[in-house]
């Protein structure tokens, strides 16, 4: 890995790996905020991008919902990724992509979608290339393309970070080290910023919030 590039070794390892996808879909009220972004994707959506896939689990959704869309699935853990493949098992139209989405994306080599969507994952990347993602998402995107990022959010206050915690069966020592928690209305600044139209917060439960911008 270039040095650069910060290091995530972690994620290579089959023990975080899988604590992790153990922790994430036990999440409270995920299941609600998944279904406001299937509703979101335009009907006649033909390619589809997933931005740190995991272990897929939102594309196969998506796919789901639309099975005759092509879907890539990109993640820069090896783990991850052989976790998509046995989930989408032998689908010709899912592509699994290795890449480290903390270097900028190979848009030559993903071409052009209808949607990009992202769940859980951005906010593992430090606030300035979080909003140069969002740039090479918005270029990535076909004119009247979306954007639907659902993902951990920073609360507004120490007390409410607690809660969350909380809530979530989480305390402050066990806190995944690779958050890089910021706030809504940053985020959803930097998405009109940058060119973005019709830039709102669909959804929101404490620190997790659904965040979606169309390309005008």
């Amino acid at each position: 890995m270039p040095k650069t590039s910060p290091d995530h070794s972690e994620w290579q390892t089959v023990e975080h790996a899988f604590a992790y996808l153990s922790r994430a879909d036990k999440l409270p009220h995920r299941t609600e905020a998944e279904r406001i972004l299937l509703d979101q994707i335009p009907p006649k959506a033909k390619r589809i991008l997933d931005l740190g896939t995991g272990d897929g689990r939102t594309l196969a959704l998506v796919k789901v919902a639309f099975p005759n869309a092509e879907g890539v699935a990109l993640d820069f853990s090896e783990v991850m990724l052989e976790q998509a493949k046995k989930r989408f098992g032998g689908d010709q139209r899912v592509t699994t992509i290795k890449h480290d989405f903390n270097l900028p994306l190979p848009s030559s080599e993903l071409g052009c979608f209808d949607t990009v969507v992202s769940s859980l994952a951005i906010h593992h990347l430090v606030d300035a290339r979080k909003k140069q993602l969002y740039l090479e998402v918005l270029q990535l995107l076909n004119p009247g393309g979306i954007f639907c990022n659902f993902d951990h959010v920073s609360s507004p206050t120490q007390n409410l970070h607690l809660r969350f915690l909380n809530q979530i069966g989480m305390t402050p020592e066990r806190e995944d080290p690779s958050n890089k928690l910021l706030d809504v209305e940053t985020q959803l600044g930097w998405l009109r910023e940058i060119g973005f139209v019709d830039v709102d917060c669909y959804w929101k439960w404490l620190e997790l919030a659904l965040m979606v911008g169309y390309k005008p």
